[in-house]
């Protein structure tokens, strides 16, 4: 009887993590301000990358937008990649100044380790010098993706 209770207890618990991580699936949530960490010191952290951290185009591989990057981190075998690509890349058209940029994580491990990037599809939003504002894991709604690219150019229209 009590190993029922046990399994019941497990089931239970279980169920709720994952209900409580699809959840948060694909939702963007913005980045803290910076304690100090930077570097391989943030995947200690193993909950985001530092607010602080800053991409360039050196770390893409392309050009940052005029006023807005999003990067997209992915690998082969992902199955909601395919759908977050075309979203963001058809995000980024119907914006004047926003770029996209998509990171195979399996080839860019450098990049993965000091952004804690956990699961793909990641997303970021970068700000126009590449300052890390908003990210996502999972696959996120086209809704989420452009209030948070809305977010990045209003902050940017007010400086």
């Amino acid at each position: 009887m009590a190993g029922v209770i046990v399994l019941v207890v497990v089931l239970a618990a279980a169920s709720a993590a994952g209900c409580a991580a699809r959840v948060r699936q694909g939702r963007f949530r913005a980045q803290r301000a910076s304690r100090g960490i930077s570097g391989t010191a943030a995947a200690d952290s193993r909950r985001s990358a530092p607010a602080a951290a800053v991409l360039t185009a050196a770390d893409l591989g392309a050009s940052l937008g005029e006023r807005a990057t999003l990067v997209q981190f992915s690998t082969e075998f992902c199955t909601y990649c395919g759908p977050t690509r075309e979203l963001l890349a058809e995000v980024a058209r119907a914006r004047d100044g926003v770029a996209f940029v998509e990171i195979d994580a399996a080839q860019r491990l450098d990049l993965v380790r000091r952004l804690n990037v956990l699961s793909t599809p990641t997303v970021l939003v970068l700000t126009a010098d590449g300052s890390i504002a908003q990210r996502a894991a999972g696959l996120p709604r086209k809704s989420d993706v452009l209030a948070a690219v809305g977010g990045v150019l209003d902050k940017g229209s007010a400086s």
